[in-house]
Formats: C-alpha cells, sequence, structure tokens
C-alpha cells in the first residue's frame, strides 16, 4: 500500500482551522487568539526542524548522536515541568530531581523494552529508540507536572493545618499522607482515562500512525498496547518518585516547613 504523502499546501489548508479559530476568539473577546497562533507557529517550526534532525540520525544510526538528543530530550522536559508549574521551584535541586525520575522511569524503560522486547539489531536502533523515548517521555513530564502542581499547591494552601498536626506530633510522613496520595492520583488520571478509552472513544497516535503508513491494523495495536503499558508504567514510576522526593524537601532539619523555595 503507497502511503499517501502530504504536501505544504495540505499543511498550509490545515492551518486555516487555527487562523478561523483565532478569528472566533477575537470577535468573542476570548484572548486566546495570540496563544493559538503562537502555539500553531512553534508546532510547526519544532516538528519541521526535528523531522529533518530525525531524518539525518536515522539515517546515521550513530549510538553517539542517538545519546546526545535523548540527554536535550530529557532536560527540556525536565525544564518544561517546572514552566508549568503555577508555583515556580526555585533551585537546581528539582531540576535534577525531575531528570532523575524521568531518566529512571523513561530512558531505562526504553532501553530494556528495545532490548528484551522489541528486540531490535542494533538495540539502540534509532528508528524504534528515539519515538519511543519521545512517547514516554512527553507521558511522564505532563504526569509529573500534574503532581507537582497539585502538590505544591495543596501544600501551601493548608500550611496551617499542616504545621498544627506537627505539633501534636505526627511525623512529616503522616501530614503529608493524603496529599501526597492525591497527587500522585493526579498524574495518573490522563494516562488511567486515555487507556480505559483506548480503541471506543479514540484511536491511539501510535496506532493512527501505523495504520495510515500501510502496517496491518493487527500489528499496530499490538504496537499500540506495549506503548500503552509501557506509559502507564513509566509515567506511575515517574510520578511516585518525584512527589516522595519532593514532599520530603518541604522540611527543614527540625521539621519545619521551608515553602519559600516556591513563588
Amino acid at each position: 500500500m503507497d502511503i499517501v504523502s502530504l504536501s505544504y499546501y495540505d499543511l498550509l489548508l490545515g492551518s486555516s482551522l487555527i487562523i478561523f479559530l483565532s478569528v472566533f476568539s477575537f470577535l468573542g473577546r476570548l484572548k486566546i487568539e495570540k496563544q493559538l497562533l503562537v502555539s500553531a507557529i512553534r508546532t510547526t517550526v519544532q516538528l519541521m526542524s526535528i523531522g529533518y534532525i530525525l531524518k539525518f540520525i536515522f539515517t546515521q544510526n550513530n549510538m553517539i548522536l542517538i545519546i546526545l538528543i535523548s540527554l536535550v530530550m530529557l532536560f527540556i522536559g525536565a525544564r518544561e515541568i517546572n514552566a508549568r508549574q503555577k508555583r515556580k521551584m526555585k533551585g537546581v535541586k528539582y531540576f535534577f530531581i525531575s531528570s532523575f525520575s524521568m531518566f529512571v522511569s523513561s530512558f531505562l524503560l526504553t532501553i530494556l523494552t528495545l532490548y528484551f522486547i522489541i528486540e531490535t539489531t542494533p538495540w539502540y536502533e534509532a528508528r524504534y529508540a528515539i519515538p519511543l523515548l519521545g512517547m514516554l517521555l512527553g507521558n511522564t513530564m505532563t504526569g509529573i507536572a500534574l503532581s507537582l502542581n497539585f502538590l505544591i499547591d495543596t501544600t501551601i494552601k493548608n500550611k496551617q493545618i499542616i504545621e498544627q498536626r506537627l505539633l501534636l506530633g505526627q511525623n512529616k510522613k503522616e501530614v503529608l499522607l493524603d496529599i501526597r496520595k492525591d497527587a500522585i492520583r493526579n498524574g495518573m488520571i490522563p494516562t488511567i482515562n486515555s487507556m480505559a478509552t483506548a480503541g471506543l472513544v479514540s484511536l491511539p497516535g501510535m496506532m493512527t500512525g501505523q495504520i495510515l503508513a500501510g502496517n496491518p491494523p493487527v500489528t499496530a495495536v499490538m504496537y499500540q498496547i506495549l506503548i500503552m503499558f509501557l506509559i502507564c508504567g513509566g509515567t506511575g514510576f515517574g510520578v511516585f518518585i518525584t512527589v516522595l522526593w519532593v514532599s520530603d524537601n518541604f522540611f527543614d532539619t527540625r521539621l519545619r516547613l521551608k515553602l519559600n523555595q516556591f513563588t
């Protein structure tokens, strides 16, 4: 089956939807037209750029290049986690925590999947490694960002209650137990919802892409199921590690809340 290629004219027709939506936003005074246009331009520039970069990397299939672009993806994702917070996290420490959590939950899972499940030759085959890592990093980043936003915001709002419970003799694990649980749930909800509705409400992106590329639907489905299991596991581990680690830094050695590190 031949793949139907898209031209720049086809993309221009597609972009008319964004233009019309921006006009409606302006007329309705929604004030989101600027965000729509900037996001559309960023999407186009970023994806076109990465498309040419990936074309080069896939051709070379060099492990050093694959590691370099993977690290760039990791650090951009870690930075984006803080950028999405309602209350920004001060210090390099939280950037390190986000980076480490994403490394453990995404990088290690990607390596194990390539080596033991997909069994590509070589195991770091760029055509599999980079898209797989990108999907894991993107979903883990979203989960961590949501859980941290809830964790920090809820802790600050309940500062007095937490301090009173500390005065009554509870330790830091006990006073934050419910907030930690809710933060982890909050980070996992999008992944759980996408798994629950996959195939009924929506056709996931990877599966749709493979079908459009001419692969048999059953093969595309099996890859999608594997990806969703990996995303769920990676997001869960990443959220769990980050919530526990960050919340542990809410207190000093004398069990006093130090929330001035969040602005």
